[in-house]
């Protein structure tokens, strides 16, 4: 039964995923169009150029703003992910790093602080 919802929840969340594409790629130009107005309004040397910028920056903003719904797409997607790894009963982690107990490098900084104390 919960491998049934397990399967019933994801093609849900792949229905909702493939319904949102459109905002979902129009999400991401815009999010392109605000990074490279930041990156080159930083790079740029005179005002005109500056004020270019920030206009490209705000257009992508305005854009992301009219994609809100990409949000609801992104959500699903991520719910896709869950379900995958609940699928293979696998651990969910949505952090990075992982801290381990025996790590030489925490070790050192631990013998180290205690040398110099």
């Amino acid at each position: 039964m919960k491998k049934f919802l397990i399967l019933l929840a994801g093609g849900t969340a792949v229905l909702v995923a493939l319904s949102m594409m459109g905002p979902l790629i129009g999400f991401a130009f815009s999010a392109l169009l605000v990074f490279a107005g930041m990156h080159y309004y930083v790079k740029s040397k005179s005002t005109i150029a500056k004020v270019l910028w920030v206009a490209v920056g705000l257009v992508g903003v305005f854009s992301a703003i009219s994609n809100i719904p990409a949000l609801i797409g992104l959500a699903a997607l991520v719910l896709l992910y869950v379900l995958y790894k609940k699928w293979n009963n696998e651990e969910v982690s949505f952090s990075s790093v992982k801290v381990k107990e025996e790590d030489p490098f925490t070790n050192f900084e631990n013998e180290w602080a205690k040398l110099t104390k």
